[in-house]
């Protein structure tokens, strides 16, 4: 079915999701990997078989993996093999483990909210960087086949209303575990905010993003290591200067130094002058970046020609590829997806005159 939806699609490329919230769609000790025993039934592997018709169909597949959410999985395996310091904690010492429900608690729920509930990892914790690589490259030796490794939820935790920075004083910001503190120290001689103390607030935002670029690139290298040739590419905040400032992503840095070779903006919205201003600001990154706009296409269920006219629009900006999200939500609005497979007729149609 999902080739098939493909085909009629006229995509490219697929982000299969094979890691999410601690568990595993592939053999490995280093996750619960009880759902890859489910594709691997009476002789059959499913995730194999799928990697072999898309490659007979031309389609690249991309392995698609959740690297720093657990979403709410507190039992992960990963959280007793490196323990419960690799969780994120607050500016105020409260681990994300400790969240009643993965949610800020009170007081403070009275004006804030997490930006995406989930148990957080710290990209800054010692030894995470390798654990995660080495998960990921046991994805890729038991599935060579795999075009591109696919990093989601590779940014610190955010809490709403955003703050551009930890130099404010207002919000909650992520990352101030006491090992975090205790490496920012040794590293820079500086000590880093905490609570309500805003002392080197700067440098510390600047140390947590160059641990995050680190990260990132740890995890490209142990993958390129194991499968030479992959492609890594990340789904990234859009605004430039959110991702930069709150969710510490320097994406656009990322792909200067080569740990990416694409990014995917994940640009959701229903808000088609948004959409403008956005691509507007991408188009000019993008210049000399490879950079695949991705559309919220499940926001448009119940209104195809919403979406249709999103994907028109991201699509005649050159320079700029396309991705939408997802397929399960688009499989399961018919309307959507006959739309969409139109829309990429037509398309076809046009190249060919």
């Amino acid at each position: 079915m999902l080739l098939a939806d493909a085909d009629a699609l006229g995509v490219t490329d697929l982000f299969v999701q094979v890691y999410r919230g601690g568990r595993a769609w592939f053999p490995t000790s280093r996750a619960d990997d009880t759902p890859s025993r489910a594709f691997r039934t009476d002789g059959g592997d499913t995730l194999a078989a799928l990697l072999a018709g898309a490659h007979a169909r031309g389609l690249r597949v991309h392995a698609w993996v959740n690297v720093l959410s657990l979403s709410r999985n507190a039992g992960a395996p990963i959280l007793e093999r490196l323990g419960k310091r690799i969780a994120i904690v607050d500016q105020k010492g409260r681990s994300v483990l400790d969240y009643p429900e993965q949610e800020i608690p009170p007081p403070d729920r009275t004006w804030l909210r997490m930006g995406t509930p989930a148990i957080w990892l710290d990209p800054a914790a010692p030894g995470l960087a390798q654990e995660l690589g080495a998960l990921f490259a046991d994805l890729l030796r038991a599935y060579p086949a795999f075009d591109g490794l696919h990093l989601d939820y590779v940014r610190y935790a955010d809490a709403l209303p955003f703050v551009p920075g930890t130099r404010f004083g207002v919000g909650l910001g992520f990352g101030f575990g006491p090992e975090s503190r205790a490496r920012f120290r040794a590293e820079t001689g500086l000590e880093a905010p905490f609570d309500r103390s805003l002392r080197n607030a700067n440098e510390f935002d600047d140390w947590r993003r160059a641990r995050l670029g680190a990260f990132v690139a740890s995890i490209a290298q142990q993958a390129r290591a194991a499968r030479p040739g992959l492609r890594v590419s990340a789904a990234v905040v859009a605004d430039r200067e959110r991702a930069y400032l709150v969710d510490l992503q320097d994406w656009l840095g990322w792909l200067d130094t080569g740990s990416l070779d694409f990014a995917v903006p994940m640009l959701y919205t229903r808000d088609d002058v948004r959409l403008r201003y956005q691509l507007e600001a991408l188009s000019a990154h993008g210049a000399h970046r490879e950079l695949w706009i991705g559309l919220g296409s499940w926001l448009f269920a119940g209104s195809p020609a919403g979406g249709v006219g999103q994907l028109r629009t991201a699509a005649a900006i050159p320079g700029l590829g396309t991705a939408l999200f997802s397929w399960d939500s688009i499989r399961e609005a018919p309307a959507l997806l006959d739309a969409l497979a139109t829309e990429a007729a037509r398309e076809r149609a046009a190249q060919a005159r």
